[in-house]
């Protein structure tokens, strides 16, 4: 697999009060150490893998340059993919191998699609496209296998196969996201895929009118900013999605509770509510989110989990160093720092539409 040499780069990385020179370069470095030599990404080192964050991390190494180590991860995800189009939803420190939980969930499956459409656009890489289009079409396939009449896509395969119906919010804003980048894939290779732009359509429509559809799941942030994020709420809608529950789940000077009433930020839901932010235009709002998280850098450029901020158990937790904390941050300074391929990805420059009655741009 080969890229074009475009040497590694952390000036859009930059960001006064969230990352300077160094502190950029420190943590790309901490990301990529953490990488193993067949190109999986972990956690951390000795945990488990799973495909979504690994993608989440790899496009965060692309965001700084380091293109060679991004396909590397995907390489991994091409090795590995299962006959039937998925992968399974962890496994042990990256080793296939040794996967601890043989379930196959529908977002973390259809991810992949998010991050080949940004190396393709970062790299420029025709034979990366070419080599990764089939990986993409049979992870697009299995899932839409549990996409319901209404739109909505069920969860997960279990261990023995099983389809598991319900359908999670934030799982299916991701999805909806993964599907609009196959898409552009699929455009950008000349082979309409009329099918999946009406399975784009339909999930759409669900997510915009039909919470009923979902599992309640209205307690946890990601649910309150994934359709933003996903791009399927956009425009006003968008805005009064974010204003309607901000009060609830942000801690100004903080950072972004994962759950209410808990006293628990994030630094992952943090960052991944400013690239919803920077997308709908509120830069500002964005960047003092980002600048909120400086108390969870970690020595040696990465970051925190989270942090309890009440009682007598204040204090970092849980106590690890997540690499898709680290990149999702990364992945939101490189958007709010005009990273062509990150700002095009999140912003939906390029991204189709689905087609259906209520579909769907702004």
């Amino acid at each position: 697999m080969t890229t074009s040499p475009r040497a590694p780069r952390t000036e859009h990385l930059i960001l006064p009060g969230v990352l300077t020179v160094g502190q950029a370069a420190e943590t790309v470095a901490a990301l990529a150490a953490v990488q193993r030599p067949d190109g999986a990404i972990p956690w951390f080192a000795g945990h488990h893998l799973d495909p979504w964050d690994h993608v989440e991390a790899a496009m965060a190494l692309d965001a700084a340059g380091e293109h060679d180590a991004a396909a590397r991860a995907y390489a991994w995800l091409e090795r590995h993919q299962n006959p039937d189009g998925s992968w399974y939803a962890a496994y042990q420190d990256g080793d296939p191998e040794r996967p601890t939980d043989l379930g196959r969930e529908t977002n973390f499956c259809a991810y992949v699609a998010v991050g080949t459409w940004h190396h393709y656009l970062a790299t420029g890489s025709e034979s990366f496209l070419d080599r990764m289009w089939p990986v993409v079409w049979r992870a697009i396939e299995f899932v839409l296998q549990l996409q319901a009449p209404g739109g909505e896509i069920g969860w997960k395969r279990e261990a023995d196969g099983t389809p598991v119906h319900d359908a999670l919010l934030t799982g299916c804003s991701s999805i909806h996201h993964a599907l609009r980048c196959a898409l552009a894939i699929a455009d950008e290779r000349g082979e309409s895929q009329p099918e999946w732009e009406l399975a784009t359509g339909a999930l759409a429509h669900a997510i915009q009118h039909h919470p009923e559809r979902f599992l309640n799941k209205d307690r946890y942030s990601m649910d309150w900013y994934y359709p933003v994020l996903g791009g399927a709420v956009t425009g006003p809608d968008a805005q009064a999605r974010i204003e309607s529950r901000w009060h609830d789940f942000v801690v100004p000077g903080l950072g972004v509770r994962c759950v209410v009433p808990n006293p628990w930020v994030t630094g992952g839901e943090s960052s991944e509510l400013a690239l919803a932010l920077w997308a709908i235009g509120e830069s500002d709002r964005a960047l003092e989110i980002l600048q909120s998280l400086r108390h969870l850098r970690a020595d040696g450029g990465l970051y925190w989990t989270g942090y309890v901020f009440e009682g007598a158990d204040q204090a970092i937790w849980p106590h690890e160093q997540t690499t898709w904390t680290a990149g999702s941050l990364l992945l939101a300074v490189a958007a709010l720092g005009g990273d062509e391929a990150t700002t095009a990805v999140f912003g939906g420059a390029r991204l189709p539409w689905g087609l259906g009655p209520e579909c769907c741009g702004g």
